[in-house]
């Protein structure tokens, strides 16, 4: 036993160091040249097997900062800065959708040609009020180079644009459509073309909305209202994707695979082929990548007869967003989606036991549980993100729970037979606007409530005595 521990010990422990060691680059860039002798002379000599392990950490650690620090400088280098206030003739590809404000669009894109100059650089598009180009379309327009606004109504986009590795803003007055971009990111396009037009065939208005919502984590089809009335009860995790989405993808074509009485194997390589499609159509959101990771390891685990470790998967997830783009540790999506999976696998089980003795089903004390232990995780970065915190999230999850796996799985249901049967779908996307509706009727129940969700330093007042209450608790409850 006592040997058998480290070996399962181990991977978790070097893959934090990797993430320990990145996420430092975000506060200290690592000297490049030293950092790399220091790490060479990490564990030389070393003879003890636990000394040999701290010295693999710590070398991981001084990896994973210097391979922070150099992507972070990768990210803030930007070939268009020079050319501020300056216009010329581009080509753009449009890598995500479009967003409305009040006087204008907003997407993200890639430039392809900046006047003579060639390159790929990220950047966000705004373009006049109307008609948007749709995502993956190839743009030719007349652009200027601005930079991003400063700090302004508690929001400062230059930051935020920043850790999405965009220095600059590009604005047009007028466009043209020349094409669609080709391979992966063609693929995805069509994927998430195929999900936003079959999930909900018939359906107009607030309930397509949710379902989009549920199905591709985008919220723009929402109403400024109902968005707000979302986040005031604490449903708002609702519209981003997450592992139950994964999960409901994944286990349906195993599902299907044992109905058909297909091979197990075969079932476990449509997952994967299933995970990594959904991943594709709903885009790199922290959530979805990270539980995507987690589903195609469990595939990959069982494919190939390894065991399968939950914070293994977790901490994979997370170095993989990390590795790609360290400022994602700042996100307010990556650590919400991260605090609220500690909190299911550490706090919900405890919750879950300490439940068992009230007169309560057990679907309804798994709700409560595991609201209870998310809302507890991530009530601080709700505060420090955005200086508010829901009080009614866990009577608003528990309604809302019983619509919400039905809504998905008839979505994704609708999508799958609409190019068989479009009349069939259509039902199904008839009877599945009655669950978007009845969330968004939970929305607005619990969310219009007064103190529904508290702003500012009376979110803090309130967080701070219920968060020393709960430690509190915890401690004689583990006595």
């Amino acid at each position: 036993m006592t040997l058998s521990r480290p070996l399962r010990v181990g991977p978790q422990l070097y893959a934090l160091s990797l993430c320990g060691g990145i996420a430092l680059a975000n506060a200290v860039r690592a000297p490049a040249v030293g950092l790399l002798a220091l790490t060479a002379a990490c564990g030389v000599g070393l003879s003890d097997p636990l000394a040999r392990r701290i010295a693999l950490s710590v070398t991981l650690v001084l990896a994973g900062w210097w391979w922070g620090s150099a992507r972070l400088d990768a990210l803030d280098q930007s070939r268009l800065l020079p050319f501020v206030d300056t216009a010329e003739r581009a080509t753009l590809v449009v890598t995500g959708p479009a967003r409305t404000s009040r006087f204008e669009l907003r997407m993200p894109a890639q430039v392809r040609r900046f006047g003579r100059l060639l390159l790929r650089e990220p950047v966000q598009l705004e373009l006049p009020l109307g008609r948007a180009p749709p995502q993956g379309a190839v743009l030719e327009a007349v652009c200027t180079v601005r930079l991003p606004r400063g700090p302004e109504h508690g929001f400062d986009e230059r930051t935020w644009l920043r850790r999405h590795g965009i220095r600059v803003v590009l604005r047009a007055e007028r466009w043209r459509a020349v094409g669609r971009r080709g391979g992966l990111g063609g693929i995805s396009d069509g994927l998430r073309r195929w999900l936003a037009r079959d999930a909900a065939p018939g359906l107009d208005g607030e309930r397509r909305a949710i379902v989009e919502g549920v199905v591709l984590g985008e919220d723009a089809r929402l109403s400024q209202e109902l968005r707000q009335l979302f986040r005031a009860s604490g449903l708002y995790h609702l519209l981003a994707v997450s592992g139950q989405n994964v999960a409901l993808v994944g286990g349906s074509v195993l599902g299907l695979a044992w109905l058909l009485g297909i091979a197990r194997w075969v079932g476990e390589i449509g997952a994967l082929v299933a995970i990594l499609g959904y991943v594709l159509a709903v885009g790199p959101q922290p959530s979805v990548v990270r539980a995507g990771i987690a589903g195609a390891l469990g595939s990959l685990a069982w494919l190939t007869a390894r065991p399968r470790d939950r914070w293994h998967f977790l901490l994979l997830g997370a170095l993989a967003l990390l590795a790609w783009n360290p400022y994602t540790l700042l996100d307010a999506g990556f650590q919400l989606s991260f605090a609220a999976v500690v909190a299911i696998f550490v706090l919900a089980p405890r919750l879950q036991t300490y439940l068992e003795g009230y007169p309560l089903s057990k679907p309804l004390r798994d709700v409560i549980a595991v609201s209870t232990a998310c809302g507890m995780a991530t009530a601080p970065v709700l505060w420090v993100q955005f200086h508010a915190v829901p009080l009614l999230s866990v009577p608003a999850n528990a309604l809302a729970a019983p619509a919400v796996v039905p809504l998905l799985a008839l979505a994704l249901a609708a999508a799958v037979t609409m190019p068989i049967s479009p009349s069939v779908a259509s039902a199904i996307a008839w009877l599945n606007g009655w669950c978007a509706a009845y969330l968004a009727t939970c929305a607005r129940l619990v969310g219009g409530l007064p103190l529904a969700q508290l702003h500012g330093p009376a979110a803090l007042l309130v967080m701070l005595p219920a968060l020393a209450a709960a430690a509190y608790a915890w401690r004689r409850w583990r006595r």
